[in-house]
């Protein structure tokens, strides 16, 4: 058999990219008897969607020719916003929504220069046209299944893990080497974040607790690894991003970013308002053995508590951070112990041939 795989592949800087390309790999040595298309016409289709404008073609081609949809995003509506016209727009949310939330769509495409930061725009998916026409949905998290079941009760639903391709580590003089040139000391912890810098990676809150950490924990130090997506909130976090301790970098390929994962101590993760997404770099982080601070949440549940940190996404966020990160900079015999049930976990559960027999069971049924 034949099978479509239509989806953004390097050097895109995208993780639906980097996941593909790895999910593409496995799947090819998993199943060789079954020839895999790489954004061709296949007797059967994947599609990997997202909320990122690349992936306007692939959105459209799974509805015009249904098939076995990859939700990376469970939120469409910013997908939606930078993709349609404004009437396009109002017509597609009366018909995810009803005639009776026209007066809304208007609002909401009136607004939309906010839709990054108001919770608003997270609480109406629009994945009705998605949920309807696909034979299959496959989702990583019980969060993403949930919103599409809302929009369809009658949706073919398949949960699979997210793929952790685990990497050759770099040397070890590589990592002590750039901590050196950080001036960071053996027993000093390095906070990271990683990946595109936007409003709801709660980037601002992360940097107003890491500046009342510091106070306290002079050996903790805090990397921003990314570039911003908006260039509002790159102007906000200007001033927090000068306090002592602060480590700034832009976007790393994906060799740089191994090196740079490897070196840091601690990975924080958060999500809020979330769009049903599961991390590929928080996966990553724990597929290596480091601790990694998630937003609680059913997009989370399935890691297991002993394996990872939630934080709330309430009132107490920040002040339940700060005690989070204080504690694991005092306690790097936590932070082994975590790092290492979080790998023994990631690695059995998220192994890339174990998730692409589970992608050819989809495709093949």
């Amino acid at each position: 058999m034949n099978a479509g795989f239509f989806s953004p592949f390097p050097p895109e800087r995208t993780g639906v990219a980097d996941y593909s390309a790895a999910l593409f790999a496995a799947m090819e040595s998993t199943n060789p008897e079954h020839r895999l298309l790489k954004n061709a016409e296949g007797q059967v289709n994947l599609y990997h969607t997202g909320n990122n404008s690349i992936h306007k073609e692939i959105y459209s081609r799974a509805i015009a020719s249904p098939g076995v949809v990859m939700l990376h995003d469970a939120v469409m509506m910013h997908f939606l916003l930078g993709s349609l016209t404004q009437e396009q727009f109002i017509e597609e949310f009366v018909y995810n929504y009803g005639e009776w939330h026209r007066q809304l769509a208007m609002d909401l495409w009136a607004g939309r220069a906010r839709s990054a930061v108001e919770s608003m725009y997270f609480r109406y998916p629009m994945l009705k046209r998605l949920a309807t026409t696909a034979k299959t949905i496959v989702v990583h998290n019980p969060e993403a299944a949930a919103v599409v079941h809302a929009h369809n009760e009658e949706a073919c639903i398949v949960e699979i893990p997210h793929l952790f391709n685990p990497p050759t580590p770099p040397p070890g003089f590589e990592i002590e080497r750039l901590r050196r040139s950080w001036k960071l000391k053996p027993n000093d912890c390095l906070f990271a974040v990683f990946g595109h810098l936007r409003e709801s990676k709660r980037i601002l809150q992360v940097l107003r607790t890491f500046a009342t950490v510091r106070r306290s924990m002079p050996n903790a130090a805090l990397l921003l690894a990314g570039d911003f997506v908006s260039s509002d909130l790159a102007r906000a976090a200007e001033p927090l991003l000068n306090a002592p301790g602060i480590i700034r970098l832009g976007y790393t390929p994906d060799d740089q970013f191994w090196t740079l994962a490897h070196a840091c101590d601690v990975c924080i993760n958060l999500r809020y308002p979330t769009a049903g997404e599961t991390s590929g770099i928080g996966v990553r982080l724990l597929g290596i053995g480091k601790p990694v601070l998630f937003s609680d949440g059913l997009a989370t549940s399935r890691i297991p508590q002993s394996a990872c940190v939630r934080i709330d996404s309430g009132p107490a966020e920040e002040e339940m951070l700060r005690a989070i990160m204080i504690y694991l900079a005092r306690s790097p015999a936590a932070r082994r112990e975590m790092g290492r049930l979080a790998s023994e976990y990631t690695i059995g559960h998220h192994h890339p041939f174990r998730v692409a027999r589970l992608f050819w069971d989809v495709l093949l049924s």
